[in-house]
């Protein structure tokens, strides 16, 4: 008899319990590896999905939109000067703007056009904020009860900074100044940036007819931009404030402010 088999009966049997038992930790151990390792894919997944591919299917929902919308105009090539003054001479400074009736829920009735974020910048704007509807769409969507564009009170909307083709992405970047201009099928109205400012998602002031001042009767026409802040949070909103500024039948050209500046150079 060996020296293994002068161990007592009981110790022998023992021996192939421990070696199943380390083989079914084995498994488990490998299992779970598994499930990390698919849990990493899917969130690898998701995160392609929610930074790359909602901004490519919004981008291509908005181009189906502004396809379907025949009235809308894009910035202009630059031209010499004779040709801008030609096309540019209808700013209203001090008449009263045309204002459209509200429209239906989800009808597009607008665009926006921001010179600072280039001639490629062009969302629409649609009647309503609901998240699947309107702003997964990639546009802006009009706060419901809200001045219209061109109106006494304030023409209020909101659209995505990240994700879903995230129309105000660079809202932190407008300066005092700066014109947003939005298009209707009958009139440009050029609002001036005046300011912005971080509120908490409850502070619906921002969007009153005259900002933080509920109650107040408006006497100007104003516009408000609300995002989320900070980027991929929900957690604050940036808003941007805006004044109108002038406004001019689209039959009378395009805004001054959209209008490129000719090549000095006279180069291509």
């Amino acid at each position: 008899m060996t020296v293994a088999d002068q161990r007592p009966a009981a110790a022998r049997h023992r021996q192939p319990e421990r070696r199943a038992t380390g083989h079914r930790g084995a498994t488990v151990v490998g299992v779970l590896g598994e499930v990390l390792i698919t849990l990493g894919v899917l969130l690898a997944l998701f995160v392609v999905w929610q930074l790359w591919w909602t901004d490519v299917a919004a981008g291509a929902d908005q181009r189906r939109a502004i396809a379907d919308l025949d009235w809308v105009v894009s910035e202009p090539e630059a031209r010499d000067e004779a040709e801008t003054e030609t096309e540019t001479t209808g700013p209203r400074y001090d008449e009263p703007a045309p204002v459209m009736a509200e429209p239906a829920n989800l009808t597009t009735f607008a665009t926006l056009q921001v010179p600072r974020f280039g001639p490629d910048f062009m969302p629409t704007i649609t009647q309503g904020t609901s998240r699947p509807d309107v702003l997964d769409k990639g546009g802006l969507g009009h706060y419901e009860g809200t001045a219209m564009p061109g109106q006494i009170g304030n023409f209020a909307v909101a659209g995505h900074r990240t994700t879903y083709g995230k129309p105000l992405n660079r809202a932190a970047e407008l300066q005092v100044g700066d014109p947003l201009i939005v298009q209707t099928p009958d009139a440009w109205y050029v609002y001036r940036v005046t300011g912005h400012e971080i509120v908490l998602p409850h502070q619906v002031e921002v969007v009153a007819p005259v900002p933080n001042n509920p109650g107040a009767t408006p006497t100007v026409a104003s516009m408000t931009l609300t995002t989320c802040h900070p980027m991929f949070s929900a957690r604050e909103r940036y808003v941007v404030h805006s004044e109108l500024d002038y406004w001019m039948p689209v039959s009378d050209g395009v805004p001054p402010d959209l209008v490129a500046p000719a090549d000095p150079s006279g180069g291509a």
